[in-house]
């Protein structure tokens, strides 16, 4: 049976981040081409960590800077590893590459985080996204990880551009793919216009762009409420901090919720989300969920990036704090604009995420490139001299970081 080894910068929490779905997903995919999964993270399992075991995936606990990992992948030998972000593959790449040089080396970026941190860079600076630095450190570094993988799975169609246009990544090396949808049917179920209710905004608060919305939020939901009275904004989200939870005021119906165990029950109890996003990058999974299950939104054009293609958005994008005001009060109460938008993104999810337009080429490519490794490598020559300084580099930095740390611990023993 074909090894798959999953090298996790956390292991998934698909009921607290888009991260955690996306993983599940491409757990999935393997899983119906038959291959033994393991999971391995130097993270520890969290209470809202996936149930790994009950899905036949094997979970592993590695260390960084450690020779076990050697001993642990070449006894797996697998014919596959998928790095979750950049990070892992700088930590673990070069041992993958020194143990089974023969391995598939996928990795799936999740979005571009040099892209997403330029942006928080330009807003903290009090520019425009526009005006963002991506030639950065973290870039040089991104960029670099990709070029040294077989294969980067892309999640956005607007970064697959910017990998091939600014940074001329080739596409040989890339591969789109988005969010999936299982399965989609404009049920009778959804709620109506009429049995919904107050607003919604939703998103892990341990990710910066998600808390800086809530903050946002706060300053634009005053003017909200003044013109909708009985309106409730209500914010749900995983590991809230201290700056978030203090804004909670029920006078002002600004109510912060905590996590949401379940976000399919909890979209189609609202009328509308709101997701006012000055930075991020690759796709936002709050929106789609709610395109999938009848909520319209309200967002930016950040929030948008890469989700609607040539088709219209289920909700409106807007490019000011009064333009968001006067977007979220006229779809809030206008039923017919109400109903066009949902429309949209029951379209939105049909002609664009669901699996069947994406799982069959995804899993045939993975089975061409396995089988054509070596040829594809050296077409990717630049990797490999990548490949090979980073090799040398990171090698020695580690074992020297592992040497370092057994020489203390024998000191230490009595």
């Amino acid at each position: 049976m074909k090894q798959l080894l999953i090298i996790g910068h956390t292991f998934p929490e698909p009921s607290t981040t888009a991260a955690g779905n996306r993983m599940m997903q491409l757990v999935a995919l393997f899983a119906e081409k038959h291959y033994q999964i393991t999971f391995a993270s130097t993270a520890a399992i969290s209470e809202r960590t996936a149930n790994l075991q009950k899905r036949n995936i094997s979970v592993k606990n590695i260390l960084l800077n450690d020779v076990s990992f050697d001993e642990f992948i070449k006894e797996l030998n697998p014919e596959t590893v998928i790095f979750d972000r950049y990070i892992t593959e700088e930590q673990f790449g070069w041992r993958v590459s020194e143990n089974c040089p023969k391995t598939l080396k996928i990795l799936d970026t999740e979005d571009l985080h040099f892209l997403r941190k330029a942006r928080e860079e330009a807003i903290k600076r009090g520019n425009a996204v526009s005006e963002a630095n991506l030639f950065s450190e973290n870039a040089k570094r991104e960029l670099a990880s990709i070029l040294r993988c077989d294969l980067s799975l892309i999640i956005s169609e607007y970064e697959m551009e910017l990998l091939q246009n600014t940074f001329n990544i080739s596409s040989e090396i890339l591969y789109y793919l988005p969010f999936l949808v299982e399965t989609f049917s404009e049920e009778k179920s959804i709620p109506s216009f009429e049995d919904r209710q107050n607003f919604l905004a939703i998103g892990n608060l341990l990710h910066a762009p998600n808390v800086d919305s809530v903050v946002q939020l706060k300053q634009i939901w005053p003017e909200i409420k003044k013109q909708l009275p009985k309106a409730e904004l209500h914010i749900y989200g995983a590991y809230a901090p201290q700056q978030i939870l203090q804004l909670n005021n029920k006078k002002d119906g600004f109510i912060i919720k905590g996590w949401a165990a379940d976000v399919e029950t909890v979209m189609k109890n609202y009328r509308l989300q709101l997701s006012p996003l000055r930075f991020g990058a690759g796709l936002k999974g709050k929106l789609l969920d709610a395109m999938h299950f009848g909520l319209p939104s309200v967002t930016t054009k950040v929030g948008v990036e890469g989700m609607c293609g040539e088709f219209q958005f289920g909700g409106s994008i807007t490019t000011s704090n009064e333009d968001f005001i006067n977007a979220s009060i006229k779809l809030y109460t206008d039923e017919k604009l109400w109903k066009e938008a949902r429309q949209n993104g029951f379209e939105i999810i049909q002609k664009r995420f669901l699996k069947d337009l994406f799982s069959e080429d995804f899993k045939k490519h993975v089975r061409t490139l396995s089988k054509n490794l070596e040829k594809h490598r050296q077409e990717n020559f630049i990797g490999q001299i990548l490949q090979h300084h980073s090799l040398q580099s990171t090698k020695y930095l580690s074992k020297w970081i592992e040497a370092k740390t057994l020489l203390n611990k024998n000191s230490a023993t009595p």
